[in-house]
């Protein structure tokens, strides 16, 4: 996989503005992107995977010609810790078909949601999604080494879901082929709001190179955006525009830039995920 050597910005999936202006389909993505000035894209295959193989790889193909760094969010419905067995064999199912979708489109990150503890502990969860994740590079190992892909579980936002800063980190010790996603409005939602300086979103860049090492936190894979949150966490994503609700994104990038980080920052704000992922880069290239 090829190593960041700056922060990479781009948003999670296509923009109002991208439709606006009369696009229609993802294939025409990429040289949207670099004319936006933006160098990095997370396919969404939130609702599943669908397309061939070759429509992919011409995605793909466009990506890379235009220097945009892509990565694939796996479906949504994919349970790593559900208590049925037979759940957990489709999910790893559904991991095959992401990783197979990432290799045609060039992508190096398949971000995954890790599961639920609402009618488990979180013990028991996060031992589940364990074996079920480890099973899965196990049998895609071959597929893994080959496209460059890399498993990534990211922290949610809600508070009955598995996916703690700390629950990820535990999950992703246990093998070199997961990497953490950190989506920096879901643990601001989860906590109740967290992140208001430079040193709070330090913080979490230290933890993971405390316990992943420090290459795995200066190229950290990320969400960011402002999300809505009541006493159960997550509620609804919100824009760049909001006001109430954090976190700010000044003081994250005031961090990457006097820590030296090199991340791939995704925006995931509601339908301005193009136009706020450029206010970040913009903001980076002040400092």
């Amino acid at each position: 996989m090829e190593v960041n050597k700056r922060p990479l910005f781009g948003p999670g999936g296509n923009s109002r503005r991208f439709f606006d202006e009369g696009h229609k389909s993802t294939a025409e993505a990429a040289d949207w992107l670099s004319e936006n000035g933006l160098d990095a894209y997370e396919y969404q295959g939130g609702n599943g995977i669908h397309g061939s193989r070759e429509a992919f790889m011409r995605i793909g193909e466009s990506m890379r010609r235009n220097g945009i760094a892509v990565s694939l969010h796996a479906p949504y419905f994919i349970s790593l810790s559900s208590v049925e067995a037979e759940k957990r064999d489709k999910s790893i199912e559904y991991i095959e078909q992401s990783v197979d979708a990432a290799g045609a489109l060039g992508a190096h990150t398949i971000v995954i949601h890790c599961g639920s503890c609402a009618k488990i502990s979180r013990e028991e969860a996060t031992a589940l999604s364990k074996d079920t994740l480890i099973r899965a590079a196990d049998r895609l190992s071959d597929k893994l080494e080959e496209y460059g892909v890399r498993l990534g579980i990211e922290t949610m936002g809600k508070i009955n879901q598995l996916g703690t800063l700390e629950e990820v980190l535990d999950i992703c010790s246990v093998d070199r082929r997961l990497r953490p996603v950190v989506d920096f409005g879901h643990l601001n939602a989860r906590d109740g709001g967290v992140f208001f300086r430079a040193d709070d979103f330090r913080r979490v860049f230290d933890r993971i190179g405390e316990k992943l090492g420090e290459d795995e936190a200066k190229t950290l894979h990320c969400h960011f955006s402002k999300i809505e949150f009541t006493a159960g966490g997550e509620k609804r994503h919100l824009t760049f525009a909001d006001t109430l609700y954090g976190p700010d994104f000044e003081p994250f990038v005031e961090t990457v830039v006097r820590c030296g980080l090199a991340p791939t920052v995704i925006c995931e704000s509601d339908g301005t995920m193009a136009d706020d992922a450029m206010t970040m880069k913009r903001y980076y290239e002040t400092l």
